[in-house]
């Protein structure tokens, strides 16, 4: 028998589901606004939440990391009226245990529920051994920070590939490191490969060494990064701008964790942990020829994936303090304060360059203000404060549907139409005015990364190449 709480305004779902429930032996209540849900599921112990999406105070999704932290930890179900792509992306990500349409809700739920119990049981009888990650660097007490620490923690016990996503500026490389300095392997080397850097007539002699005489200039046998890597970690640094002629190599490395150096006629071996990382879209190179599909699978044994600051702005107070000590204390300064409005300005700011642009913009703001004891949001690039300058204008009132004219010419078309022609002009628009650039096309409409490609597919909105 389990506790379940449903939250739902849909008063006749609710009860229909809460009979169903108890009918296979189990307790229910449910509430109809995340408020209330929120309050009575923090009082009591459960162990499934069904929650709804569109509700009257808010949007359920943006919830689920509150219910999983609670005492209880209560798997999360996801049922909602619009099933969209980009809203399972979200849920499942935020960490919901499944993603179910009302239109099926009475028929599968049962599945998911009793799935979802015997998960929780399995997982309760397992002594888990607690990883405490030394996490100096890794700044933040965000809910997608700290789930994304906990991934780091479990792929540290183990010893498979690990392939890290993420944008630029997001820390992937600190994730890189904390999960070597926890695994068995931290007292062995962790080598860096960037692989953006690489220099093409020289790949397979850094990567894999040379010997004497291998070629011109090669006046010393050499180990390559391979070798040095043994007994430690190997992280490749972008690896999606690695040279296909040096893919299928590596592949073969990965496999058989051996190689042969440059003009050697015997192989070596070097054992060694791959931790890649990557801020393109790996999947889109893969479907594009430029990347191998089995390098890919053989690299992606686990997968992290930071989230981008815009997603954890709650982190963005103690950040700041933390960079301005540091840039104080390397620059023999007196630590600074900040007032309110700087904060707020930099929490109203979406960071395309995520905590590296944070970083750099604190810089730059110590730079140019001397002995100032107190940062305002004075002290800030222009374009901080007109954003929010902007931001604060009121926008013109719509114009009533009554008042629009009645004689206008309209031409009748299938809803379907409409919708697709609608859709092709936004993302056209849309791409012109960020220029191309995908990261911001997608912060100024709030589609994914994936979504946002099958529309420009869809439309034939891709650039040619």
């Amino acid at each position: 028998m389990a506790d379940i709480f449903i939250i739902d305004d849909n008063l006749a779902l609710q009860k229909l589901l809460i009979r169903q429930l108890q009918s296979s032996g189990h307790r229910a209540k449910g509430a109809s606004t995340l408020s209330e849900g929120v309050q009575q599921v923090t009082s009591g112990k459960y162990d499934i939440i069904l929650l709804d999406v569109e509700l009257p105070d808010g949007n359920g999704l943006e919830h689920i990391p509150q219910f999983t932290e609670m005492v209880s930890a209560p798997e999360v179900i996801i049922i909602t009226g619009n099933g969209e792509q980009d809203g399972a992306e979200t849920a499942i990500s935020s960490g919901a245990w499944a993603y179910v349409e009302k239109l099926h809700v009475v028929r599968d739920i049962m599945l998911h529920v009793t799935r979802a119990l015997q998960y929780r049981e399995e997982k309760s009888r397992i002594k888990q051994v607690p990883v405490v990650l030394k996490r100096d660097d890794i700044i933040g007490k965000s809910p997608l920070l700290r789930q994304c620490l906990e991934q780091v923690a479990q792929a540290a016990l183990s010893d498979a590939s690990v392939l890290i996503t993420g944008e630029t500026g997001t820390g992937k490389e600190l994730l890189a490191r904390a999960l070597h300095e926890h695994s068995q392997r931290a007292a062995h080397n962790f080598i860096t490969v960037d692989c953006a850097a690489l220099p093409e007539n020289l790949i397979e002699s850094t990567l894999f060494g040379h010997v004497k005489g291998a070629f011109t200039g090669a006046e010393s046998t050499r180990q390559g990064l391979i070798r040095r890597a043994d007994g430690g970690t190997l992280f490749l640094d972008e690896v999606g701008e690695l040279p296909l002629t040096i893919q299928k190599k590596f592949l073969r490395v990965l496999q058989e964790h051996t190689y042969r150096p440059v003009g050697s006629a015997s192989e070596e071996r070097s054992d060694f942990r791959v931790v890649a990382a990557t801020n393109i879209d790996i999947d889109h190179c893969v479907d594009q020829g430029t990347f191998r599909s089995d390098l890919l699978y053989r690299l992606k044994g686990l997968s992290l994936s930071p989230p981008p600051l815009r997603k954890r702005k709650d982190d963005i107070k103690v950040l700041t303090s933390h960079f301005l000590a540091r840039i104080c204390d390397r620059l023999s300064r007196q630590w600074k304060g900040v007032t309110p409005e700087f904060i707020e300005h930099l929490v109203a700011y979406d960071w395309p360059g995520n905590i590296r642009e944070l970083q750099q913009t604190l810089e730059q703001v110590v730079a140019c203000t001397g002995e100032t004891p107190t940062l305002f949001a004075k002290h800030l690039p222009s374009h901080f404060r007109i954003r929010q300058a902007q931001a604060a204008l009121q926008p013109p009132p719509a114009t009533p549907l009554s008042e629009i004219p009645s004689n206008q010419d309209f031409t009748p078309l299938s809803w379907q139409k409409c919708k697709r022609d609608c859709e092709q002009r936004y993302i056209s628009g849309l791409m012109r005015y960020a220029r191309e650039d995908i990261t911001s096309a997608c912060q100024i409409s709030g589609l994914s990364r994936t979504r946002l490609y099958q529309l420009r597919l869809k439309y034939n909105l891709l650039p040619s190449t």
